[in-house]
């Protein structure tokens, strides 16, 4: 299977090359594709080196599916491209998320709903990815009336300049340019993305209106708060969940353990919860702190943790890959 990757160097899409040789995709040939800027310099993948082309170039060489990590803007300009030649694209930026015309994936969550004529499929947010995966299988046992979130997130969710300014404060040498508007060593920032006239921020905005869409649910209210504070490794949410129907915690458990991708771990007397690094580099949901809200009936507060570049963004999107290729629909 011939298989492109765009935005091949930046950190997604970097973290996509690992999962493919990971995972064991079926890769015959990858195409790296990246900027002008990069054209021609080499990549290693599974022992092999590969020329970055640019992604005008790539849509010649005809890959089976394109894994888009580079954008929204490039995605807005190159995907209808690639789809009208026949490939299949899974998009990782925001650009398609919220198109009516367009399905937003978590496999373990709505898989069922790729069909043949999906050739752009949208990746969603990575902290709605962690949380839904989380939800569903709550949804459909209690049915969920509200979830109130507040995100606790890794500077990798914006980037290498992002990294770069956290590692460079720590050491009192940050000279350069910053990716955020105020130091995040020793600091949180309540602010993900641009602010929306409702005062909420684009970020929060995203796990709201992606959540009702996935879990296919536009009767559930959601609320959010994301806030970036300075840890690399996965991004950590806790969340409140209002359901129709009440519950015990046992059951509550039971559900969870058998989640598919879902990792419990909630054991307070150990001190056994999930953590940013110890969720770093793996594929899984991890959730804990589990416990009734005694202010109100019928809810719940869950802490949940995941590798935002991995099941955040890149392993999503290899899953919804495997998915394809699993159904014979690339």
């Amino acid at each position: 299977m011939k298989v492109a990757v765009v935005g091949a160097t930046g950190l997604v899409g970097t973290e996509i090359l690992t999962v493919l040789a990971e995972r064991n995709f079926p890769v015959t040939e990858l195409i790296p594709v990246a900027s002008e800027r990069s054209k021609g310099k080499e990549i290693e993948f599974k022992g092999k080196k590969y020329k970055i082309v640019t992604p005008a170039e790539a849509i010649a060489l005809k890959p089976d599916v394109a894994l888009f990590s580079a954008g929204g803007g490039t995605s807005t300009t190159y995907a209808p491209q690639y789809a009208e030649a026949g490939i299949t694209i899974i998009d990782n930026s925001s650009a398609w998320r919220m198109d009516p015309t367009k399905k937003l994936v978590v496999p373990e969550v709505n898989g069922d709903v790729l069909s043949a004529a999906d050739k752009i499929i949208a990746n969603p947010n990575c902290s709605t990815t962690q949380m839904v995966v989380v939800l569903k299988p709550l949804h459909d046992k209690y049915k969920i009336k509200r979830v109130v979130v507040s995100t606790y997130q890794s500077v990798t969710g914006t980037g290498v300049q992002a990294v770069e300014q956290l590692m460079d404060e720590r050491a009192g040498k940050f000279d350069g340019e910053k990716a955020y508007p105020y130091q995040i060593d020793l600091n949180v920032i309540p602010h993900i993305d641009v602010f929306q006239e409702n005062g909420y921020t684009k970020e929060e905005m995203k796990m709201i209106e992606e959540t009702n869409k996935i879990l296919g649910d536009d009767s559930i209210r959601v609320t959010a708060t994301t806030v970036r504070i300075p840890v690399m490794g996965g991004h950590s949410e806790s969340v409140n969940i209002e359901f129709e129907n009440d519950f015990e915690l046992k059951d509550v458990r039971r559900v969870l353990e058998e989640q598919e991708g879902v990792v419990v771990v909630d054991d307070t007397a150990n001190l056994k919860y999930p953590m940013p690094k110890d969720a770093h580099g793996k594929d899984e949901v991890f959730v804990g702190r589990i416990r009734r809200d005694e202010s109100q009936s019928n809810t719940l507060n869950l802490w949940i943790v995941a590798d935002n570049l991995r099941k955040g963004a890149a392993t999503n999107a290899v899953q919804v890959a495997e998915l394809l290729v699993k159904k014979g629909l690339i």
